[in-house]
């Protein structure tokens, strides 16, 4: 873990309010950590967590929305302007306890940290992918690059299969389930996984302040007591939560 300062190689709008902004970093990284990114000029004050979403050599690439303040200040930085990294952060994705066959389910801005996971897992791993329509798709094509099989969801039809990305998984199929997305998509997910007896690991979504344990501005709900997203998580086992 460390803070540094850092300049943009690229900062690009890939789809509707999506962008990417990546720079160099040459420490490892787990798929599944995050980093908190702040700019130089102090127009917001607390740094904003985005997940890894690539990583190429000592080039570390995160895949972001615009929400609010910060991240539509992170957006207006352009190639070699200075801005704040510090991470990476959280427990990740544990490769060594996915074994036999995986699927890994993204929908929406979850699908952001599941490109680095399965470039990581490589070609036994099938993706599926929710969009909301064929306006609002981004990366699909970099996933077919790593995956073995890539099926696309959207809500309206609009590109690959039509309705929602929970109605198309074959969950006799795998071993191992790794989802993240909106919370009522892992709730649904993380039941099937329990009722068919199949792990399942999530990764959640939380505001967080200062992404290191201490605010408890993250704090999940557990079997064995409340846990903090930005230490503990943000991957758990769906076992674990309540």
């Amino acid at each position: 873990m460390k803070v540094l300062v850092t300049a943009v190689k690229e900062n690009m709008k890939i789809s509707n309010n999506i962008y990417r902004i990546s720079a160099e970093f040459e420490s490892e990284i787990k798929p599944g950590q995050f980093f908190m990114l702040k700019t130089m000029d102090n127009s917001f004050l607390l740094p904003r967590p985005i997940s890894i979403n690539d990583v190429n050599e000592n080039i570390a690439s995160f895949l972001y929305r615009i929400e609010g303040q910060g991240t539509k200040k992170i957006s207006s930085l352009c190639k070699n302007d200075e801005f704040q990294l510090f991470g990476p952060l959280g427990n990740g994705f544990d490769i060594d306890k996915m074994k036999g066959r995986v699927v890994v389910i993204g929908g929406g801005i979850g699908i952001a940290p599941l490109l680095y996971l399965c470039k990581v897992l490589g070609k036994e791993t099938d993706v599926y992918l929710g969009y909301k329509d064929i306006e609002n798709m981004y990366i699909i094509d970099e996933f077919e690059l790593y995956a073995g099989r890539c099926v696309v969801v959207t809500e309206d039809g609009s590109f690959g299969e039509k309705g929602f990305v929970t109605d198309y998984i074959p969950y006799d199929e795998y071993d191992v389930v790794v989802t993240c997305g909106p919370e009522i998509m892992m709730n649904k997910i993380a039941n099937n996984c329990r009722d068919k007896n199949i792990k399942c690991y999530v990764s959640l979504e939380r505001r967080m302040a200062c992404g290191m344990g201490a605010c408890l501005g993250c704090t999940v709900e557990t079997k064995t007591g409340n846990k903090r997203a930005c230490k503990e998580g943000p991957v758990f086992d769906c076992e674990e939560l309540l």
